[in-house]
């Protein structure tokens, strides 16, 4: 045995690592590896990696009993021979040291660490086909990839560089020539004297490699690469139809649903990514105090927070996945700056941080940004933009992954790790109690008060705790009352009570805000116009008040309390009821209004993870119910009838 671990450690391992147990007893209670621990090594793999302990119960959600397995090494010989089979498993990750006997409280227990599969392994699949034996691992379990994930998941193991391909139909006419002189002008700036700077304009396009031949097919065109940097919009869509890139500035330091400026291709722009680069840094930049600095007697205009802006906004159109369903999205606040990309990162994002690792998604729109000064080289764009925010004693960057939709989120924010104003609130507040706390526990209510929320990963990023300190250190302030808890096991995020309801992601706010305006759409707030445009929104549902979801119980009115009593008294106080019975009272329930979990478990007297895990989400999966907000991890996550979401209003 390598080593002993008690179900109070699980709960802390279960906060810093995906965590999945299972009792596996078999019919003999001996111990048998169970079917369904092929779909959690499939989800892992396919997701962020995790633990599998077999021979642990873990029921309710949160709560670990130490079951233990009597013939351990059959289990184990199971899985190896199940790992070399590959009607069973397309793809055996592990090595010895990942499959390794421990004992929890006494018991003997099989430890499986599944790792992360690198692009080129995914989709990890059961059977034969891909297409309905991938499986994909979100917070509530394993589940089943669509077809289009499973197609992205294909293209991005066999295409090394995704806007590398020649694209058929397409030519010189498809590209907004202003853009091409714009890029050649720069060019020529960066690189006096060079050969290309003369050459004709095809010619040039195709040495910095926005056109190209497929010489397989013996055909010539414009790659992927160049008509998304050069092309226009209304073209590039022909070619990938969720094509959209959208900066928003908003005017205070605050998540709201405002904003000052936005840039989207609306017709008066061409839309492509190397005029969406110029503009948008130019916006990024505006207002930053530059000090002043000579370097052979000029003026240099540049600071490591230009260079910090230029990295993150190239990193994000480089990276980024434009065949996901997320637009590219730049958000600029007094406090912060964010940056969004649809898909993951091909590589995890703590090795991206390191640096010297580098596996770029569109490595011709890399090179050309490159060629013209904006962009670093492979693997060293991530450790800079730290470096350079560090250098200003800011926060340190938040860099995180969204499983549905993928994408890829950075959030530079021009604050201090202890900020005065958040510590003097804090004070004001709690008083005493908040000096006399530990600094780890000072940290994290800093964190929350300033970011919105805190959780076990995020304090791992900015502190030095060991990871099972952290976690006893968060359930004392749950249990003191100063934190709330959303969510169980690696998704749990922390709130300050008092803030709970304010609490969203800056993106979140930004995709509600309004829909992308269609060509030719009255572009949002002109000048001298009032910030608060939302009747200009094409989705008509967005134009009425904000929804205000219902999360907490006890913040009800009597009359509500009632209400929803009555909706889930079918349910309520019965044990077992049928499945269709249970979602008809989910659906009463839902209608007309937004439930957050905890209400929705209330009203109907169920475990709250059982019921989002077996309910919730295979409804809203199946169109029966909608979320109110896109982010899956939005710690405010409600659940409203699709039939009447566009009407839904919220009592209180």
């Amino acid at each position: 045995m390598n080593h002993d671990l008690t179900t109070e450690e699980l709960i802390a391992l279960g906060e810093s690592a995906d965590l999945e147990c299972k009792a596996a007893q078999g019919r003999d209670g001996r111990g048998e590896l169970p079917d369904d621990f092929w779909r959690s090594y499939s989800a892992m793999a396919n997701s962020d990696g995790g633990l599998i302990l077999l021979g642990v119960q873990e029921k309710p959600r949160g709560q670990f009993k130490a079951v233990g397995l009597a013939d351990l090494e059959k289990v184990r010989k199971a899985l190896w021979d199940n790992l070399h089979n590959r009607k069973q498993i397309s793809s055996n990750l592990l090595g010895e040291p990942d499959v390794q006997p421990i004992r929890v409280d006494g018991e003997s227990v099989l430890q499986v660490r599944v790792p992360r599969a690198t692009r080129q392994q995914r989709p990890v699949h059961l059977g034969a086909n891909p297409f309905g034996g991938t499986w994909l691992r979100r917070y509530e379990g394993d589940y089943a990839a669509d077809d289009e994930a499973v197609r992205r998941m294909l293209a991005e193991r066999v295409e090394d560089s995704r806007d590398e391909r020649v694209l058929e139909g397409f030519d010189f006419a498809d590209l907004d020539m202003e853009s091409v002189a714009a890029y050649r002008n720069r060019f020529a700036a960066v690189r006096p004297g060079h050969v290309w700077t003369e050459l004709p304009a095809p010619e040039f396009l195709e040495r910095i490699g926005a056109w190209g031949k497929n010489r397989e097919k013996g055909i010539s065109g414009l790659r992927v690469a160049g008509l998304l940097m050069f092309g226009r919009a209304e073209v590039i869509r022909d070619a990938l139809p969720h094509y959209m890139v959208d900066f928003q500035e908003r005017p205070e330091a605050r998540t709201e649903r405002r904003w000052i400026d936005r840039l989207v291709p609306d017709g008066t722009w061409s839309g492509n990514l190397y005029d969406f680069f110029r503009k948008v840094y130019q916006k990024l930049t505006a207002g930053l105090k530059v000090p002043f600095q000579l370097r052979d007697g000029q003026r240099v205009d540049d600071t490591p927070v230009h260079e910090a802006l230029r990295e993150a906004l190239a990193n994000t159109l480089i990276h980024a996945d434009y065949s996901g369903r997320v637009s590219v999205l730049v958000v600029k606040r007094p406090d912060m700056y964010g940056f969004r990309n649809p898909g993951r990162m091909r590589i995890p994002p703590e090795l991206a941080i390191h640096g010297g690792n580098s596996d770029c998604r569109n490595r011709r729109l890399q090179t050309m940004f490159q060629l013209v000064g904006y962009g670093d080289h492979a693997g060293s764009g991530l450790p800079k933009i730290y470096t350079n925010w560090a250098g200003q004693h800011w926060r340190r960057p938040v860099l995180y992954e969204l499983p549905e939709p993928e994408q890829t989120l950075m959030e530079l924010r021009m604050s201090s790790l202890v900020p005065a104003d958040a510590v003097a609130q804090l004070e004001e507040r709690l008083g005493t109690r908040f000096s006399f706390l530990p600094d780890s526990a000072r940290l994290a209510l800093i964190t929350a008060q300033v970011e919105g929320v805190v959780s076990h990963d995020r304090l791992k990023q900015i502190c030095t705790d060991h990871p099972a300190d952290l976690t006893k250190m968060l359930g004392g302030l749950v249990r003191d009352g100063l934190l709330s808890p959303d969510g169980a096991g690696r998704g749990t995020v922390y709130f300050l009570p008092w803030q709970r309801r304010l609490t969203a992601t800056v993106f979140d706010i930004a995709d509600e805000a309004v829909a992308p305006p269609e060509l030719g759409a009255v572009t949002p707030e002109p000048a001298g116009q009032s910030p608060e445009l939302v009747a200009l929104s094409p989705e008509p549902a967005l134009a009425k008040a904000p929804v205000q979801p219902l999360l907490d119980w006890a913040t009800l009115s009597p009359a509500i309390q009632a209400q929803l009593t009555d909706l889930g008294r079918p349910v309520a106080r019965r044990g077992r009821v049928a499945p269709s019975t249970l979602r008809a009272s989910i659906v009463a329930l839902c209608s007309g209004r937004h439930l957050g979990l905890r209400v929705l478990a209330h009203a109907l007297e169920r475990d709250p993870d059982d019921l989002r895990k077996r309910s919730l989400t295979p409804m809203v999966r199946e169109g029966v119910l909608r979320t109110t907000y896109a982010n899956p991890r939005d710690p405010r996550q409600a659940y409203t009838a699709a039939s009447s979401a566009s009407e839904a209003q919220t009592d209180g």
